[in-house]
């Protein structure tokens, strides 16, 4: 038989120790107090709350998850709409064990194992609410921050896209400038060849005409 590893078994096997924790769970979440050991009220414990953070959760697969072990439907049914709603300001330490007088006949040490059901104090309440209000506004900050990166990028990239498009513009003012300047040259070039061919025509004819006269 396999051995437990949180301490003496609670029952003559597994099974019945699950089965007697379930029925305990039961009474627990029907009556909101037992009375028992309190080795069970220990083991109990760390049951009861996980359900009830089960029944905080509120949706269908965590209703059949807690009908795997609380089998009394009405019972389930309270759980989700009363208890879950009483538990839901809290996040965790759904119950309280506090110990009695030893049990008589055999002394074993008994604890009542009840439901922690009222509410929070106005500090806690005050703390709690300064809590999910800070934790929003970081959300909120985080949200306008990303925006605001988002603005700031697609503004420079816009100043980017502008300062270029300027660049290429006066780029394109300043070769259209160069072409004329260079068109202008070429012409004026031809211009001077044209009058120096012309002049040289004119020194030959005139060469040809003083040779004509001394024959």
């Amino acid at each position: 038989m396999p051995q437990p590893k949180k301490g003496p078994r609670l029952a003559s096997s597994p099974a019945h120790e699950r089965l007697m924790l379930a029925n305990m769970a039961t009474s627990l979440y029907a009556h909101g107090r037992i009375t028992t050991t309190l080795p069970k009220a220990k083991r109990l414990r760390p049951l009861a709350e996980r359900l009830i953070t089960f029944a905080k959760r509120g949706d269908q697969p965590s209703r059949r998850r807690v009908m795997r072990v609380i089998r009394d439907k009405s019972v389930v049914h309270k759980l989700f709409t009363e208890i879950a709603e009483q538990m839901e300001q809290r996040e965790g330490g759904y119950t309280r064990i506090t110990r009695i007088a030893p049990r008589k006949g055999d002394n074993a040490p008994q604890a009542v194992i009840e439901l922690v059901t009222e509410p929070l104090s106005a500090k806690k309440a005050t703390v709690r609410e300064a809590e999910a209000a800070a934790k929003q506004a970081a959300k909120a900050d985080d949200s306008e921050m990303a925006e605001a990166t988002e603005a700031a990028i697609t503004e420079g990239l816009a100043k980017d896209a502008t300062d270029q498009a300027v660049d290429a513009n006066e780029s394109g003012q300043d070769v259209a400038g160069a072409d004329e300047a260079a068109v202008d040259l070429q012409k004026e070039s031809r211009k001077d060849e044209a009058a120096e061919a012309e002049a040289e025509e004119d020194a030959d004819v005139a060469e040809d005409a003083a040779k004509s006269d001394e024959k």
